[in-house]
């Protein structure tokens, strides 16, 4: 993975006229295009996401600007008379910094609340085209949850001082009044960027329900990523690694389209829309055999397993089985559905292996191998031993396993680099 420059130590003005500090990490060479990171409620610009994440995009050509909120590390203010709302102000004043003194962000990233506050930020920076949560609540208010013997004092007193993620605040009655007066899924539902929600399904501080709400609510283009096994914070650095590398993959598809001045790049790698239901695989900066596999909407990674590559993503055979895995499960969805049968729900598990065919004609003088699949459907529901049956039977009808067992041809060319396919 490529280095950036140092970083370089910034202030600004903040919502409350006071001086905000930042970390401004630059790439080698002229950025393609520019990022804002919004840190988590109990982070600040330093923390091993927001420091990783940033280092990570810098490798693929983007500048990061990270910074304290009001109140918060090397910030100024005091973080008692800031909110929810002043923290968005903050965001969109760090992006007119950027706009004035380099050029304006075209991609938002947020960290649990700072992922909330970059979703209300978006609308009001008109240059954002492309917006990352990280265990975002769906609704800001969702903070309160978090220290239920602390609301009594502060409606008592006007204050209290709250202990969240091992440190300790105080926060003001405005703080919760403003927390309460928020609706997030409102301005997700207004979104005009791409979005790309990550979220850990075993988070205990903010549940994955919360990305669901925020995926559903959001339009096309949209992308769900799970950071599996990952804590609310990402302390462990593989996590916050992955997650790294997953929004570098994922915001390269958007660097050439943000910078229109920039001239578009050369090579396998350029950047260019594909025809509909196309997909695009490409070599990263993840070891020697990292890939970025896309399409116009969602972006993966691959790789081969260690010790021969580096398992930054799924193997090709995984690809091959996650793809009639998920074509299985649909298929029987939409079966079900249109025979309104009561399946709650579905789970495929695939497994590929090479075993030695016993039934060929000559396997005497020439050993031969199958490839097999083993396929096991798990459904759940009311449903009658005859229903299961024909759900069997119309597992092996999806259009994948259809292709797999089809006389298929792959029409191969290859071309140099610059000209188009």
């Amino acid at each position: 993975m490529a280095a950036g420059r140092a970083p370089e130590r910034v202030e600004f003005v903040g919502s409350q006229g006071e001086k905000l500090a930042g970390r401004l990490e630059l790439p080698e060479g002229e950025p393609l295009a520019y990022a804002l990171f919004a840190h988590c409620f109990t982070c600040g610009k330093d923390s091993v996401a927001a420091t990783r994440i940033s280092r990570a995009l810098t490798s693929a050509g983007v500048a990061v600007l990270r910074f304290d909120f009001t109140g918060l590390g090397h910030s100024g203010g005091d973080f008692g008379n800031s909110n929810f709302t002043t923290n968005v102000e903050d965001l969109v004043r760090a992006a007119g910094y950027l706009r004035s003194d380099h050029a304006a962000p075209s991609i938002l990233i947020g960290h649990s609340l700072g992922g909330a506050a970059t979703l209300v930020a978006a609308p009001q920076i008109p240059e954002v085209q492309a917006v990352v949560t990280i265990g975002a609540p769906a609704d800001p208010a969702h903070v309160l949850e978090l220290m239920p013997d602390s609301l009594a004092q502060l409606e008592e007193n006007g204050s209290a001082e709250v202990s969240l993620g091992g440190r300790s605040f105080r926060i003001g009655r405005q703080f919760i009044h403003d927390l309460q007066s928020q609706r997030d899924l409102a301005q997700v539902s207004h979104l005009s960027a791409a979005l790309l929600v990550l979220h850990s399904p075993v988070d205990q501080i903010v549940s994955i329900d919360n990305a669901r709400q925020i995926f559903d609510a959001a339009h096309h283009p949209k992308s769900f990523v799970a950071l599996d096994g990952a804590d609310h914070l990402l302390t462990r650095k593989g996590d916050a690694q992955f997650a790294a590398d997953v929004i570098g993959a994922w915001v390269g598809r958007y660097v050439s389209s943000l910078s229109p001045e920039t001239p578009p790049a050369s090579g396998p790698s350029a950047l260019s829309q594909l025809a509909d239901g196309a997909v695009r695989v490409a070599e990263n900066a993840n070891g020697p055999y990292g890939q970025t596999v896309s399409t116009n909407e969602h972006a993966i990674l691959a790789d081969e397993p260690a010790p021969i590559g580096s398992a930054t993503g799924m193997s090709p055979y995984d690809l091959l089985l996650a793809g009639l895995g998920a074509c299985t499960s649909m298929t029987l969805r939409m079966y079900a559905e249109r025979k309104r049968w009561p399946l709650e729900s579905v789970e495929v598990t695939l497994r590929h292996s090479r075993v030695h065919s016993d039934d060929c004609a000559d396997c005497e003088s020439t050993p031969a191998a199958l490839e097999r699949i083993e396929r096991t459907i798990v459904v759940s529901g009311d449903l009658s031993p005859e229903q299961r049956q024909s759900l069997l039977a119309i597992a092996d009808k999806c259009p994948v396993h259809r292709t797999l067992h089809a006389n298929v041809q792959v029409a191969t060319s290859i071309v140099p680099a610059g000209v188009s396919e």
